[in-house]
């Protein structure tokens, strides 16, 4: 095993919630402003995963005063608090950029029940 294998497994996260592309999840970024540190939930649909290991990222998308917002997060980052699953989706591709045309009722995607 070489030296950056070493270093990207001393850094990935094991906490990390089971989430895939589709779910509704609300993700706590802490944020830094001048000397105070303080924790900002985004929440929307996770449309794309890539990457793997320490590199592994995730796109999340919510619409905000009708205007949609996409932000791109690394899994491993110590800028993420937490990454909670609010619901699970039903989707039959890996990437949902498709979403991104889609306004209102068309752009929900279907939840998966638990029983």
């Amino acid at each position: 095993m070489n030296l950056l294998d070493k270093i990207s497994r001393e850094n990935v996260k094991e906490d990390v919630a089971d989430f895939n592309v589709g779910d509704t999840v609300k993700v706590n970024v802490k944020i830094s402003e001048g000397g105070n540190t303080r924790i900002q939930a985004f929440t929307g649909v996770v449309i794309a995963r890539k990457g793997a290991g320490i590199a592994e990222t995730f796109t999340v998308r919510r619409v905000t005063f009708g205007q949609g917002v996409e932000r791109v997060f690394p899994v491993n980052s110590p800028m993420v608090d937490s990454i909670q699953v609010e619901r699970k989706g039903i989707v039959r591709r890996s990437k949902l950029y498709y979403l991104r045309d889609k306004v209102g009722k068309s752009a929900r995607i279907k939840e998966k029940r638990e029983y």
